[in-house]
């Protein structure tokens, strides 16, 4: 059931994504927080997976043409796969890393979404990396196999994984369009959090 729920919600949230990329809108900018996008290099091999299923789907109508029941059958699998296809590069458009007063939004499409506290964050920096390795209390959001900017963090964070698990991380590695602008506005953004004064003591406390 669990799993079945997972599903369910991960495929209304590519289709509501779908909306929102219809209408040029995004996905938990609002109140000021600035947004880096990653899914610029992801486009065209998207589309071209769509493409590869929208040939599929024109071969196999053909090929049942003489069992037509079984041709809408089919054909529905297929044009729900090529929406399917099409949210999964819309959510990664419309749900972009979000950085505000408080935390780094780090996102991946529909199914990563993890808020740091940016009083949480040791280090960010740029690097470069095309392999990964699992590791525990690491996570990696890689993006055409790459991921370009790394955070490390003074105290665990959690994550919670598609299916609903449980995870501590302390080290994150994402990609980003302009890698050097996230990384530049979250050291900002830390300093000014470091910065901040204290809160001053109630004096009927």
């Amino acid at each position: 059931m669990r799993i079945a729920h997972a599903l369910l919600r991960h495929e209304l949230r590519l289709l509501v994504s779908l909306v929102l990329w219809a209408t040029k809108r995004r996905h938990g900018t609002g109140g000021g927080g600035q947004a880096f996008g990653y899914a610029r290099g992801q486009g065209a091999v998207m589309f071209g997976f769509a493409f590869v299923c929208v040939i599929e789907t024109l071969t196999m109508s053909v090929l049942l043409r003489h069992w037509p029941t079984v041709e809408r059958i089919v054909l529905v699998l297929d044009l729900y796969g090529v929406v399917i296809i099409v949210g999964l590069h819309a959510a990664s458009v419309v749900r972009p890393h979000v950085l505000n007063d408080g935390s780094l939004r780090v996102r991946y499409a529909a199914h990563v979404d993890l808020r740091i506290p940016v009083t949480h964050i040791a280090s960010v920096r740029r690097e470069l990396r095309t392999t990964h390795q699992r590791t525990d209390g690491e996570l990696d959001i890689p993006v055409g196999s790459q991921t370009d900017v790394t955070i490390e963090l003074t105290e665990p964070v959690t994550h919670f994984t598609f299916f609903g698990r449980q995870k501590t991380i302390r080290l994150v590695r994402l990609h980003a369009d302009d890698a050097d602008s996230l990384v530049q506005e979250t050291k900002e953004a830390i300093t000014q959090a470091r910065n901040a004064p204290s809160p001053l003591p109630d004096p009927l406390g």
